[in-house]
């Protein structure tokens, strides 16, 4: 197949997106976008990347702009034969219209350009956030997307987006939704970096005793799975899939990990869960009104009822249909990926 022929033109119905199909990738600025985009352009995709700006990726082709502009993504979208959208705003603050503008309308902007270009096939990148009401979940499924239960602007956001995604589904479109569970790694901006930043400077608390069950995924892995999910999109389309690495550790033994790793001391500080729930909602206040007094920070509040809860409650996923879906598994283990995640501090020297 030559990089010019579409899927659609293809005299049986495929079973795959094989290497030389046209695929956009929107948010390709970020740990995981900018690394699924290089490894397609790698393995033979023609590889489209949109976000605000450059991707910085050889063999790429990138269009600038926002997802709220519908024309961007038009022109974004033409010609393709597929579509992973991965762009959203996530953040534990900032204004609630911030979040429904490109979580929300610019998802509604992506279904809408890939119906009125043809392009059917859809991996859509969710969150677990979007079923969790702050129960703990063991060994737990893709639950339905529920904004109402959903806590912060963020989750209800993004559960908004997963369902106007699931209506396009019963529609016709072919989609496929992932939701990965606490990417990290070296070169994570996010997570890893906030741990580490947070532990360097006596920030980082332990919630609760730290034993609470939680399952992250390390960003090779990550990789590894969208790849595999784009490429069976045609045979697996209309599953919902959590994404983890399926090694449950508890969440106190994780951040002490990567804080090692990263080149922090471990954190001592710890807070009952009660106490940080309370705090997380008064920082809240606070962090909203210095916002709208002064425009949002580049930093993050310290703490928020989203965050407490994550950091006190078991989150680990049951991963048999995800891998059996993917016919994919995990590469690289949690120590595997802390000793990786330390060696590249070593060499570079951040992390």
């Amino acid at each position: 197949m030559t990089a010019a022929t579409r899927l659609e033109d293809q005299p049986t119905i495929p079973r795959e997106i094989p290497p030389g199909s046209r695929v956009l990738l929107t948010g390709a600025s970020g740990l995981l976008g900018r690394s699924l985009a290089r490894r397609l352009a790698e393995t033979g995709y023609v590889v489209t990347t949109l976000q605000r700006g450059p991707s910085q990726l050889e063999g790429v082709r990138d269009v600038r702009g926002s997802l709220t502009d519908r024309a961007v993504v038009a022109e974004a979208m033409a010609d393709q034969d597929a579509v992973v959208h991965m762009a959203a705003k996530v953040s534990v603050s900032g204004r609630q219209q911030d979040f429904v503008d490109v979580n929300i309308h610019g998802t509604e902007n992506v279904l809408d350009a890939a119906e009125a270009a043809g392009v059917e096939h859809v991996l859509h990148v969710s969150s677990p956030s979007v079923a969790h009401s702050g129960a703990s979940l063991v060994g737990a499924g893709a639950g339905d997307p529920d904004p109402e239960a959903a806590e912060g602007h963020y989750a209800r956001t993004k559960a908004e987006a997963e369902l106007l995604v699931q209506a396009r589904a019963a529609a016709g479109m072919k989609v496929l939704v992932i939701r990965p569970h606490l990417i990290w790694g070296p070169g994570d901006g996010q997570l890893t970096r906030r741990i580490v930043d947070r532990a360097r400077s006596g920030r980082l608390p332990l919630i609760g005793s730290g034993a609470a069950l939680v399952d992250t995924l390390y960003i090779d892995n990550a990789v590894d799975a969208f790849a595999a999910g784009l490429r069976r999109l045609p045979a697996i389309h209309g599953k919902r899939l959590v994404l983890t690495n399926g090694e449950p550790r508890p969440i106190g033994e994780l951040i002490m990990g990567i804080a090692a790793a990263g080149g922090a001391r471990r954190p001592r500080l710890r807070i009952a869960p009660g106490a940080a729930k309370a705090a997380g909602r008064a920082v809240e206040t606070l962090w909203g009104l210095a916002e709208r007094a002064f425009g949002d920070f580049e930093d993050e509040p310290p703490m928020t009822r989203f965050l407490a809860e994550q950091l006190s409650t078991a989150h680990w996923f049951d991963q048999r249909e995800t891998r059996e879906a993917l016919d994919w598994a995990p590469a690289v283990s949690i120590d595997e990926g802390l000793a990786r995640l330390a060696e590249h501090v070593r060499r570079t020297g951040g992390v």
